[in-house]
């Protein structure tokens, strides 16, 4: 069983108060500083965050491995003499599932833009874009009443209305629950969905990937059956400590702390070090699950990061080829 990285002192975790009202509120301000700044920027093309298995053509691509080949098209391979398919766009009873890691990792991070925070306003902002189109959306909800979870806490069915992404950001805004000990299960979220997915859907694990092993298999499963991307949260300092002097490190699950001295370079090329290794065989994971993966971290811009995600699935290819796909304001400003 794998432990979380430390939380430091300087960032306690986050604890959102549901006011009357508060979800509205909240919505109200990401449809006028997102939303509406989306539907300039792409005007109004939202077809490319639901394709795969519908009856109407939206492109043509080279083929990549894992692939179906019934989707090759046959005379523009001859043509060009090199394998290419055809992407639909999904038929309209297409829904679209969130399954949500809420445990309490994903409170970390900076006041009022804590991975917690980044995984509310990624949700609204995508179920209000889809919902505003006629598409559905539902959402699993794990680690909400606390950690150790032992099954998904709430799962919302598909619903298209704006009342019900509503209601999915209420109870997103419910107060963060106590620390308990014990650590994230992921798979027992996928495994959930494995079960409740019936009809081929997108689906969008958010989740900072901070968990006991066991996640790799079921994700995979996932991604065999549904169009499936891993939007993983992240912020900087779980992969780099400043030199701030004495902190205390507090594990954000079982609570253990520890003083250290961020002065020590050695300390802090450890810290790297380690997370380095962490982030590679998480990546490794991520990749042979065959997911797109899109990463939201929490010093980096909503609206930038969802137009990255959109042009590059209008132009994806598959993880097999390319290790990852990592979404950041850094790559794409070079």
């Amino acid at each position: 069983m794998s432990k979380k990285p430390p939380d430091t002192g300087a960032a306690p975790p986050r604890t959102l108060p549901t006011l009357p009202g508060q979800a509205d509120r909240l919505l109200r301000q990401l449809e006028w500083s997102v939303i509406r700044r989306l539907d300039g920027l792409l005007q109004g093309d939202y077809r490319t965050l639901m394709r795969g298995a519908g009856l109407d053509l939206a492109d043509l691509r080279e083929y990549q491995p894992h692939d179906d080949v019934r989707h090759i098209d046959w005379n523009v391979t001859a043509r060009l003499n090199l394998p290419h398919v055809r992407v639909f766009t999904e038929d309209r009873e297409m829904s679209a599932w969130f399954l949500l890691d809420l445990s309490p990792s994903v409170n970390f991070g900076p006041e009022g833009n804590a991975k917690r925070d980044i995984l509310i306003g990624f949700v609204a902002v995508l179920s209000r874009l889809l919902t505003r189109h006629g598409n559905r959306v539902g959402a699993m909800l794990y680690g909400a009443g606390g950690a150790p979870a032992r099954a998904v806490d709430t799962v919302l069915p598909p619903r298209s209305s704006r009342a019900h992404v509503l209601h999915l950001v209420h109870q997103l805004l419910k107060p963060a629950p106590q620390l308990q000990s014990g650590n994230t299960e992921l798979h027992l979220l996928l495994q959930g969905a494995l079960g409740t997915l019936r009809r081929r859907s997108t689906v969008f694990v958010v989740s900072d990937f901070i968990s006991a092993p066991g996640w790799e298999k079921p994700l995979a499963q996932l991604a065999r059956r549904h169009d499936v991307v891993s939007v993983r949260l992240l912020d900087p300092l779980e992969l780099e400590l400043p030199d701030v002097g004495l902190v205390t490190l507090r594990d954000a699950e079982s609570g253990e702390q520890l003083q250290v001295d961020t002065h020590d370079s050695g300390f802090r090329h450890r810290f790297a070090r380690l997370a380095a290794q962490r982030e590679a065989v998480l990546r490794e994971g991520l990749t042979k699950a065959g997911a797109d993966t899109l990463e939201l971290r929490t010093d980096d811009d909503l609206v930038d990061a969802l137009l990255r995600f959109m042009d590059l699935r209008q132009h994806r290819v598959r993880p097999a080829t390319h290790p990852s796909f990592q979404w950041t304001a850094a790559q794409a400003a070079a």
